[in-house]
């Protein structure tokens, strides 16, 4: 050792202990993740997925940790010394409130494990999701402000200059609060929608007459995806501030209406008994609501109202659009067979008064 510090100055035999404590660090830890992983994958591939997820900010923590072990045995001067140092810590700070940020995920992810969206009856699942996302990243919001702010307090200069800052923040506080008005209602908003809840995840609504469902819920914006696959994104605040539809708010079964304008003559119980015939060979029926009504009529025609109960949104639509189709189909019928009827019984009585002709036959 004395021969190689008297050809190699000191402070680069200081930096490869510090190269060589990171580098034995993270061999240890890769060493000791992987085998975690590997038992986890035998047993619970979700353990498995976190471990991998872990695997970074974990491993960023221990090599800023070692390198602040080995700092010492570089032979710096105070300043750099001090400087190094300084690095170090706000590179831990910020690997902290990194590691907390994959826990945050993390947690939430164990907790929704429990709830399953893709089932009929999914409205506490999607309740849960709902508040657990948005609360999320409004957390993850508040703490990267956290982090970055811990980070720069340990800057005498900045620390010093946000002190003096705040003793004169008079108007610049105002003129910063209405610059960031907009960020901060949108943060308020999803947390007022993370409690109160008039949304959530895949909700059925109707936002400016177009019809979608909540496909995501950010801490900006929700995005909408509407019926024929397109996108709408409208700021979180808009539904706090402006009256929207919710056609799942209580429940995710629902009701629609099919309206038939037909003639006096047409059989109404007969059509009756064909809707009950319709609803109850379809898998897309909820078994609730099957009734059809008269609801108006004018001097030569009538409205019949078809409503009908679905387990959702999307099997709503299938089945009004089936009921329509196989009722518009049944009277077509009933149509077509009594023309046909009033045409055979024409002919009938053309016969039975059709004048005798023939030779009458001897007696």
């Amino acid at each position: 050792m004395a021969f190689v510090s008297s050809w190699v100055p000191r402070w680069i035999v200081g930096l490869a202990i510090m190269a060589a404590a990171a580098i034995l660090v993270l061999l240890i830890h890769r060493w000791i993740v992987g085998r975690l992983v590997r038992l986890a994958a035998r047993r619970s591939p979700f353990m498995q997925m976190l471990l991998e997820r872990a695997r970074q900010p974990s491993a960023a923590i221990l090599v800023i940790l070692a390198l602040g072990a080995a700092l010492p045995t570089v032979r710096l001067s105070y300043d750099w010394a001090l400087a190094v140092g300084h690095v170090l810590l706000i590179a831990l700070v910020l690997a902290l409130g990194w590691t907390a940020s994959k826990a945050l995920d993390i947690g939430a992810e164990l907790y929704l494990r429990r709830f399953r969206t893709d089932v009929g009856d999914n409205l506490l699942a999607r309740k849960h999701v709902t508040q657990v996302n948005i609360l999320r990243r409004a957390a993850q919001t508040l703490l990267v402000v956290v982090t970055v702010s811990a980070a720069l307090m340990t800057i005498e200069e900045v620390r010093q200059y946000g002190v003096s800052l705040f003793a004169s923040a008079g108007a610049a506080g105002l003129v910063l609060g209405l610059a960031a008005r907009p960020v901060l209602s949108n943060l308020l908003a999803g947390v007022q929608i993370a409690m109160t809840q008039p949304i959530r995840i895949e909700d059925a609504v109707t936002v400016e007459g177009e019809f979608g469902w909540i496909e995501t819920i950010t801490s900006t914006y929700v995005l909408i995806r509407l019926w024929d696959l397109r996108r709408m994104i409208v700021p979180l605040s808009y539904f706090i501030e402006k009256p929207f539809q919710n056609w799942t708010y209580q429940t995710a079964n629902l009701l629609g209406t099919v309206f038939l304008p037909v003639d006096h003559s047409a059989p109404v119980d007969r059509i009756r008994e064909k809707l009950d015939e319709i609803v109850r060979a379809s898998d897309l029926w909820d078994g609730t609501a099957a009734t059809l009504q008269v609801t108006d009529a004018s001097d030569n025609k009538m409205q019949l109202r078809v409503l009908v109960g679905a387990r959702n949104a999307s099997d709503l639509f299938d089945l009004r659009c089936l009921v329509r189709e196989k009722l518009i189909a049944f009277l077509q019928t009933e149509r077509a067979k009594d023309a046909r009827d009033e045409r055979t019984g024409e002919a009938g009585e053309q016969r039975e008064t059709a004048p005798q002709t023939g030779t009458p036959s001897p007696a």
